[in-house]
């Protein structure tokens, strides 16, 4: 293990999901105030609530995911950080194709800090760099990833992988290189983007525990509760999810 993968074992081990969140993904006010009216003060009160921010690269895309312009979703993602910081709230943008755009394809690491820088600037809690439609690889993590980090600190960045191309976990390692300890997945792979040709879905939970349980990194997560909350997601939606491990321990059960 290399002395900056150690390090960054070290400070992932005994904090990355400390604890469970209560998270809204919204796109702009009303969407903001709606997920306020659902989730009353009482229930909200001993919770961490992330409002979730969603953010194009690329005019495209933008257009694609929001039918508006840059401009105007930026307008957007400022009101609802005010609100958000108006009520104690923590706010975490996505910064969304990061790496490669299913419109304009490949995406300059310079667009990519620029936007980040700007978005916390806005008041963000967290920006998470994105990968949208899964077609990263490790070079590319570290490119624009390592680039971002020469201004921004690391504890203030997250990444989000989709496993397209199969990669993902291989991005992950590349990302504990860099020090950052935070990243997204998704019980049994579920996911994808409506908005991104050709996205399958984000990195399974299960995988990504396993892996880093094999490094000795701590979680604090189940990765057998997992799997039996994806198996009932998998019956309410009649398939098989892509998790890998998911599949491995169902065939353990079954020939046990």
């Amino acid at each position: 293990m290399s002395e900056a993968l150690s390090s960054a074992v070290s400070g992932v081990s005994g904090g990355m999901f400390a604890k469970a969140a209560r998270a809204a993904k919204v796109m702009d006010l009303a969407a903001f105030k709606a997920q306020i009216d659902y989730y009353t003060k009482d229930a909200l009160r001993d919770v961490y609530v992330g409002e979730v921010l969603g953010k194009a690269i690329t005019p495209q895309a933008v257009r694609a995911r929001y039918d508006a312009e840059i401009r105007h979703v930026d307008n957007a993602f400022g009101e609802v950080v005010r609100a958000a910081r108006a009520v104690g709230m923590t706010a975490r943008a996505y910064l969304s194709t990061c790496f490669v755009c299913p419109y304009e394809g490949d995406i300059c690491k310079e667009r990519v800090r620029e936007l980040a820088t700007a978005l916390l600037e806005l008041g963000v809690d967290e920006v998470s760099i994105s990968d949208t439609i899964g077609a990263a690889a490790p070079s590319d993590v570290f490119d624009t990833v390592g680039y971002c980090l020469a201004t921004l600190p690391v504890d203030r960045l997250a990444l989000h992988f989709h496993d397209t191309y199969g990669t993902a976990l291989a991005n992950v390692l590349a990302g504990l290189e860099l020090g950052v300890s935070t990243f997204d997945s998704s019980a049994g792979g579920l996911g994808g983007c409506p908005f991104a040709p050709g996205a399958t879905g984000n990195l399974a939970t299960e995988d990504l525990l396993y892996m880093l349980e094999r490094m000795n990194i701590r979680t604090g997560v189940d990765l057998a509760r997992v799997a039996q909350a994806s198996r009932v997601m998998a019956d309410a939606l009649g398939r098989e999810l892509p998790s890998r491990n998911l599949r491995r321990l169902d065939a353990q059960r079954g020939s046990g």
